[in-house]
């Protein structure tokens, strides 16, 4: 797994990198849903998604997904139309060459510098007026416990109420145990992305968040409880 991981960046590299350097994101998002489709037939993992034609083109969102496994990625780049930009932490750039894409391709923060996240809310934001959609890990981190969902940080939804953007609660399912977090053992499986309907925020006030957050968490705990794949083949 790890050797088709770094050929295929490294062969693909050019076009997950320059575009973003000429304000060309959405050709370096083309080249990201390539890798990820050929990532995902030649690792034998078959994904499976529900409820994309939920999705308006064009339109920007706020996704809310939870996080269980690096498989989650190439999923996810082929569930959302278009680019996005995803929130992603300091510690994806010391990855070699995965860093480098990530850096062009996300938003980074430093979560141990109360700075460094102000200016990525900034951008996140500065994105969504620019109608290029954002994701959000909502438990900030991937799942390394047995419950289905980690408690949601409050940021995505900050950000919801201050945009007054729709919120899209979106779902991976089965990643986690095809590639347990933290480790780069890989079995062959399917994965489910789920999307449910968007959640409107157009009048919700600061008051609001913890309404939406609770909202959110629930719909997507639900998601999951309800749509379990069988990983046996």
């Amino acid at each position: 797994m790890f050797l088709v991981f770094t050929i295929f960046m490294i062969l693909f590299l050019p076009g997950l990198t320059l575009p973003f350097l000429f304000g060309l994101g959405s050709v370096g998002y083309f080249f990201l849903y390539i890798w990820s489709w050929i990532f995902s037939k030649l690792t034998f993992i078959r994904y499976e998604f529900r409820g994309r034609e939920k999705l308006v083109p064009g339109k920007a969102y706020i996704y809310v997904s939870n996080h269980t496994s690096f498989l989650d990625l190439p999923g996810i780049r082929m569930t959302i139309p278009g680019q996005f930009r995803p929130l992603a932490k300091k510690e994806l750039l010391k990855i070699p060459i995965f860093g480098w894409i990530a850096r062009n391709a996300t938003i980074i923060v430093d979560r141990s510098s109360s700075q460094s996240r102000k200016k990525s809310i900034d951008h996140l934001k500065s994105s969504l007026t620019s109608g290029i959609s954002i994701l959000l890990f909502a438990e900030g981190t991937q799942n390394r416990t047995k419950e289905v969902l980690q408690p949601f940080h409050d940021g995505a939804f900050r950000i919801a109420v201050d945009t007054q953007q729709p919120i899209v609660p979106m779902v991976v399912i089965g990643a986690g145990k095809l590639m347990p977090p933290g480790t780069i053992n890989l079995r062959p499986g399917k994965i489910i992305i789920l999307v449910d309907h968007e959640v409107q925020t157009t009048g919700l006030t600061a008051d609001d968040v913890q309404t939406l957050k609770q909202q959110t968490f629930d719909r997507m705990k639900s998601l999951i409880l309800n749509n379990q794949p069988d990983n046996n083949g």
